[in-house]
């Protein structure tokens, strides 16, 4: 089997992986805007749009260590393509469906849909590129999905005053598929060297990964921080901004689009400066130890005042969430390259189960303050002051010294 030439490998690579990384982040934060229309509609009260909402994250975190061996086994072409198949019928599914438990089993299928686009391609740079390219090659892939978190607030806003949330949905759909008909026709399959490891070899590696001293420091951080901002993102930063800082819609879409300029931009700077930093003696642990710092402080400023410098700090919170994943480099590190797929989708699993049921929890909690008396904004300050304190919790573990080995 011949190689396809550097020029058109990055082509047939890239493009398809990035055109799939950008849905699976239109669909993570596409309820930011339609939620609040849906529920409108069918009458849903906070805790069951957060139910609604977080399913996404559910099935996407549930998918992660099967993801895992499945790309290697099968590689990241077959396996992204037919999963996107199930993204697609997921969004008919919500696009067709009257009451919660259609729109939630539509959510649930597109979050297991697009589960493998983020590490479907870090497996193909993997295969096809030397180690040296991957920072860059991760951090334009990333901006793939900023640009889709971009999409998700204001052009969404606009389109909603031209047709309903059922037909933008199922025109999602439909992209979903072609997207999927591309990867099918254009990625090239790497192949086989007759080395992939059994069923039982690759549960023996997860295993290593639970084990492991150096996964336990980071997984809090990625179930609390970035898990934590997606589901603010995706959902309650805008309940929060209308309720706490009265934002109307369209303010509401102008700001999650600055949130989405400024994650851009973080993706952007990890792919150009990303390698020449490690080269200047500026180790990426570092930098992500001052970007999670600097989310904290920006995240408790919002929590303390609310009405203070939102424009600047939502999208300061936005730009350190981007570089929240120089994690999945830090952890992969301790691991054999043979395992890194493992330890990434590892990683991922509490990623979004952090996703999850921060997001749900959310609802959940305001809906039962404000049984107990609490009016509306109380009810998202005290939430939203919880997720702080977890949050504190999680860096303080991740600061710690550690012990020589």
């Amino acid at each position: 089997m011949s190689h396809p030439d550097p020029r058109s490998l990055m082509l047939r690579l890239f493009l398809p992986f990035a055109a799939g990384y950008f849905l699976s982040y239109l669909y993570r934060t596409v309820n930011a805007v339609l939620g609040p229309v849906i529920a409108g509609e069918l009458a849903l009260p906070d805790n069951a749009l957060g139910l609604l909402t977080s399913t996404y994250f559910l099935a996407f975190g549930a998918a992660q260590l099967p993801l895992g061996m499945l790309l290697d086994r099968f590689g990241p072409r077959r396996v992204e393509a037919a999963l996107l198949c199930v993204a697609a019928a997921g969004a008919a599914v919500f696009a067709l469906a009257d009451g919660l438990s259609g729109l939630t089993l539509g959510r649930a299928l597109i979050g297991l849909g697009v589960s493998a686009c983020l590490m479907a391609s870090f497996k193909a740079f993997t295969q096809w590129f030397p180690p040296e390219r991957q920072a860059s090659l991760t951090g334009w892939i990333m901006a793939s999905g900023g640009l889709g978190a971009l999409a998700a607030a204001k052009p969404l806003e606009i389109a909603l005053g031209f047709t309903g949330w059922r037909e933008i949905v199922l025109a999602l759909a439909l992209i979903t598929l072609l997207v999927a008909a591309l990867l099918w026709r254009l990625v090239p399959d790497k192949p086989s060297t007759g080395n992939s490891a059994s069923f039982a070899e690759q549960m023996a590696g997860i295993r290593q990964i639970f084990a492991s001293a150096h996964f336990w420091r980071y997984a809090p951080m990625g179930f609390c921080f970035t898990g934590g901002f997606m589901a603010v993102q995706g959902l309650w930063a805008s309940r929060w901004m209308n309720v706490l800082e009265q934002l109307d819609a369209t303010a509401v879409a102008a700001r999650l689009t600055w949130m989405g300029v400024a994650m851009l931009g973080g993706f952007l700077f990890m792919g150009f400066f990303a390698t020449a930093l490690v080269h200047r003696g500026v180790p990426l642990d570092k930098l992500f130890r001052w970007a999670m710092l600097t989310a904290f402080a920006a995240f408790a400023a919002i929590c303390l005042q609310p009405g203070w410098a939102g424009d600047w700090l939502w999208p300061l919170l936005g730009a350190c969430f981007s570089l929240s994943n120089i994690a999945y480099s830090l952890v992969a590190q301790a691991f054999p390259p043979t395992m890194s797929g493992r330890a990434n989708t590892a990683l991922n699993l509490l990623v979004f189960f952090g996703a999850f049921g921060l997001q749900w929890g959310i609802g959940g909690f305001v809906d039962a303050l404000q049984a107990a008396g609490q009016d509306t904004a109380a009810a998202y300050r005290t939430a939203f002051y919880c997720l702080l304190g977890l949050q504190a919790l999680s860096l303080i573990w991740f600061l710690r010294p550690r012990r020589a080995v």
